[in-house]
């Protein structure tokens, strides 16, 4: 378009200054004509500056038109890069795209390994733990095991007493069974003897009620004896029976009455059952627990 309004004012312009030139041809004959007419030497040195400054004008104006030229090839060049550009620009841009996505998927994988290489770190150290554990554990039991082999030993060697030990259980056993035998027997002999006793006890009471009722019938004879023999006295005083009065044996012959009822064999035998009964009842007899206890002593 300033191309066409460039060719439109050269062709206004050349016209006139085709009419100009024709003029000042015309002028230059009627200059040679009329050489000496100073109004137009004014006008002819004004149209002479102004088709020079015209002349300047499409000068620039032409170099004006052959930039804009080169400035649109140079326009047109421009967007053709720039339209290259940005088609390489965009396939940059999807490259650099999946390489940051691949990058970034990368790294997640990374981060994803370093986790799990953390666990596993966690889980080796937990493990060594754990075998610290187990070779402590296996010391312990290695030692138990050392100290069941010696006890398993020391047994072993005690084992080969066990037929004595045995031996000596059954010999202890028939003692035991023997005493047992003779505990029971004993426990039998014992009642049979507490029987026996209550028995004697019972018969010795018995005897000692008929010995006391035996003493009271010697006591009241002999109280009758001396009353008869006192009674005697009193009817027939005589110098002999008077003196022996205090002395019964002398009148009678030192004794010479026998003594029919055995007084002085009766209180010796009473005394002395008396005391075998205290001795009896004062013993300890024994239960069948094997405690003894005492009696009462026989009244």
């Amino acid at each position: 378009m300033s191309r066409r309004n460039h060719h439109h004012h050269h062709r206004e312009i050349q016209v006139p200054l085709s009419r100009m030139e024709d003029r000042r041809g015309g002028l230059l004959l009627l200059h040679g004509s009329r050489s000496h007419h100073p109004h137009s030497l004014i006008l002819e040195d004004r149209i002479a500056i102004q088709h020079r400054e015209i002349q300047s004008l499409l000068g620039e104006n032409q170099q004006l038109a052959s930039a804009h030229v080169a400035l649109k090839h140079d326009l047109s060049a421009a967007q053709h890069d720039l339209r290259v550009l940005s088609v390489t620009s965009s396939d940059i841009k999807a490259e650099r795209d999946a390489e940051i996505r691949d990058v970034y998927e990368r790294s997640l994988k990374l981060d994803a390994e370093a986790r799990a290489v953390d666990a596993m770190t966690s889980e080796l150290a937990r493990v060594q733990a754990d075998l610290h554990q187990f070779g402590s554990a296996r010391q312990d039991l290695t030692a138990q095991l050392q100290a069941i082999e010696d006890d398993l030993a020391r047994v072993r060697e005690d084992s080969q007493e066990v037929p004595e030990i045995k031996a000596e259980i059954e010999i202890m056993r028939k003692e035991i069974q023997r005493g047992r035998a003779a505990i029971e027997y004993e426990k039998k002999a014992r009642v049979s003897n507490l029987e026996q006793r209550q028995v004697m006890e019972r018969s010795m009471i018995s005897m000692a009620n008929e010995i006391e009722k035996l003493h009271a019938e010697l006591a009241n004879a002999e109280k009758r004896a001396r009353a008869a023999v006192a009674a005697a006295t009193a009817a027939n005083p005589s110098p002999g029976y008077a003196a022996s009065y205090g002395n019964p044996g002398i009148a009678y012959g030192g004794n010479s009455y026998p003594d029919p009822y055995g007084i002085n064999k009766v209180c010796p035998a009473v005394c002395s059952i008396k005391k075998w009964l205290y001795l009896v009842h004062k013993a300890p007899t024994f239960s069948s627990s094997g405690r003894g206890h005492g009696k009462q002593p026989y009244p």
